[in-house]
């Protein structure tokens, strides 16, 4: 399971030449380190709007799975769940689409879901 998820971003042709002259210059290694500097600069900026709204919202940061077993033992409960993930939430393989409609009432995700395409679609509809 890899730790990143590569990503797009377009810019302008001006400030993809100032990225590659800092790059020219030694300020930074290359452009994507330029990129995940600027990154986790303002994610540090923001540090306070993330922790807060984490807390408020009760969301659970880091690597969360669901695996079969544990959506058994709700759904034996008659407990529907709300996910709430900061990174990223896994789905065990051998959940089927019809364990995630009888178990989960929502799920609120900012990051990547790892799932079949057939559960994916499931989730997508219980997405706040």
């Amino acid at each position: 399971m890899a730790d990143t998820e590569k990503i797009t971003v377009n810019l302008s042709v001006v400030d993809l030449g100032k990225i590659d002259l800092l790059v020219d210059q030694g300020v930074y290694s290359n452009r994507t380190d330029l990129i995940r500097t600027a990154i986790r600069n303002q994610l540090d900026k923001h540090t306070s709007i993330v922790e807060q709204t984490i807390t408020r919202k009760m969301l659970a940061v880091g690597v969360v799975k669901l695996s079969r077993r544990g959506l058994e033992a709700s759904q034996a409960k008659g407990e529907q769940l709300d996910v709430r993930v900061v990174g990223l939430l896994v789905v065990a393989k051998d959940v089927s689409p019809e364990l995630v409609r009888e178990t989960i009432r929502s799920i609120e995700l900012f990051g990547v879901l790892q799932a079949s395409a057939e559960v994916k679609e499931v989730l997508q509809e219980r997405n706040v």
